[in-house]
């Protein structure tokens, strides 16, 4: 059966978004120059291992320049050529630039239930702190990788909004210029 896996990134004190819904603490790109390998090899292991991305409404909004970022190499061509998910009550269609689009779900437990019965390999929820917390209560929700920045913020969106029992899988540092 294919897993869910939830990634956020989250502050120190457990922001993951901003106020204004923003990710300023978040300073690093996947393959800037300023990145070490094990960090870039980490983040190639995620998107290798997953054919299928969930997206909030909002997360999707703010995500939609991905495909046409010309400066986001291997990385930004296998995200963009990832089938896609937008769980909205208001999209009628989610337009990806020039690659598939993403298919829109008013029921997204339900999808992601059946995109876990059905063959390939993992599911990737990226950011969607509403729609994965919804998955949480739902019981989807197989794995959290959380990106942890070394910055706090005090206040906005906190990654958990109620109590969750963890186990923690790894835990890794990395060099990596944020």
């Amino acid at each position: 059966m294919r897993k869910l896996i939830v990634q956020q990134w989250v502050t120190v004190d457990n922001i993951a978004a901003e106020p204004d819904g923003g990710l300023s603490f978040v300073s690093a790109e996947p393959f800037s120059k300023t990145n070490d390998i094990a960090f870039k090899n980490r983040v190639m292991g995620l998107i290798d291992a997953v054919d299928t991305l969930v997206l909030g409404a909002n997360t999707y909004a703010q995500s939609t320049g991905w495909a046409t970022a010309e400066d986001q190499g291997e990385y930004g061509e296998k995200l963009n050529n990832l089938t896609k998910f937008v769980a909205s009550s208001q999209l009628e269609k989610a337009p990806w630039g020039d690659f598939p689009a993403a298919t829109v779900t008013r029921a997204p437990a339900a999808t992601i239930r059946e995109l876990k019965q059905q063959g390939g390999k993992d599911i990737w929820l990226w950011g969607s702190l509403t729609l994965m917390n919804s998955l949480l209560e739902s019981g989807l929700v197989d794995e959290v990788t959380l990106l942890v920045c070394p910055a706090s913020r005090g206040e906005g969106r906190r990654v958990f909004e109620d109590r969750h029992d963890l186990k923690l899988v790894e835990a890794t540092s990395f060099e990596t210029a944020w």
